[in-house]
């Protein structure tokens, strides 16, 4: 019998569970709200990023966590999946704002502000974050209290605490210096949060433990902080046609990144130490957090 391939095989998971989100995330764009309907333009511009999707790493990593936890996919993670996909363009919307990281290219495209204007990407933005919570209140073959922690949690990784503080941290920080520890907090905010929350929402949908939502954050705080080193040595490394953005960025802002920090050598040394403690976190999932194991490697191996 031949060999299947693993590569092949987590492929078409990759591309299962992006269709899966899709099929969730694209028509509740169109959607309005009672008898209140999403104004044209402003309908068409908040689907513009959505027509050249990435990676989707954060629904899938929703889909996987409940994968590890229930053994299969249960309905009640689409909406949390595709919620979550949500919270993350709008905040790409936002950071590549001139007031912000100030982007003209965001996955191989003109930055939203660049394809319509700045007033518009504003506006979607703060649209779409509030469809994400739509979405998750809203959320079928959950229960309420399911509901309701998903909504807390993701709440909490995209707030002041989290995400948006994330971002404030990184913006005051442009031209300072920062030490290691400083970075890594900045970044468990900036990038880690809404990974982490991605997994505790897997979690969440498949009915987890305390214990297994525990051993879940532990598992997407390590890989939060490895996707962000990822990004780190991308920005030196890559090339703009690959990464789908500006190539450079961070050196040009005069940003402290893992590379300025620790070096090439020294920023993939901690990305595999963070990806092998994130794996050590999965040892009591067994054979259903193969997925999850998946996603580690993918992640810190990507070239873009």
């Amino acid at each position: 019998m031949p060999k299947t391939d693993p590569d092949a095989d987590f492929d078409g998971y990759l591309a299962a569970c992006r269709t899966r989100c899709q099929a969730v995330l694209l028509p509740s764009l169109d959607a309005g709200h009672g008898e209140l309907r999403v104004p044209a333009g402003l309908l068409d511009a908040s689907r513009y990023p959505f027509e050249n999707t990435g990676k989707l790493v954060r629904p899938v990593l929703c889909y996987a966590a409940a994968e590890a936890v229930a053994g299969d996919i249960p309905p009640g993670a689409d909406h949390l999946a595709a919620a979550l996909e949500i919270i993350h363009t709008y905040s790409l919307i936002h950071d590549d704002l001139p007031a912000m990281d100030d982007d003209d290219l965001r996955r191989g495209r003109p930055s939203l502000h660049r394809a319509f204007d700045e007033a518009t990407a504003i506006l979607v933005g703060d649209g779409l974050q509030a469809r994400a919570f739509e979405l998750l209140a809203r959320a079928p073959d959950i229960s309420e209290n399911s509901r309701v922690a998903a909504i807390s949690t993701l709440a909490g990784a995209a707030g002041l605490a989290g995400m948006v503080g994330g971002q404030f941290v990184d913006i005051s920080a442009v031209g300072e210096t920062m030490d290691l520890e400083a970075l890594r907090e900045m970044h468990l905010c900036k990038t880690g949060a809404l990974i982490r929350a991605s997994v505790a929402l897997g979690g969440i949908a498949a009915g987890a433990t305390e214990q297994q939502l525990a051993r879940l954050d532990a598992y997407g705080r390590d890989i939060g902080l490895a996707f962000q080193v990822v990004d780190d040595i991308l920005d030196v490394t890559g090339d703009t046609q690959t990464l789908g953005k500006t190539q450079g960025k961070d050196a040009l802002a005069d940003k402290p990144t893992y590379v300025t920090l620790l070096g090439l050598d020294g920023a993939r040394a901690e990305a595999r130490q963070l990806m092998e403690s994130g794996l050590a976190q999965l040892a009591p999932f067994a054979a259903n957090a193969r997925r999850l194991e998946q996603l580690a490697r993918y992640i810190v191996h990507r070239d873009r």
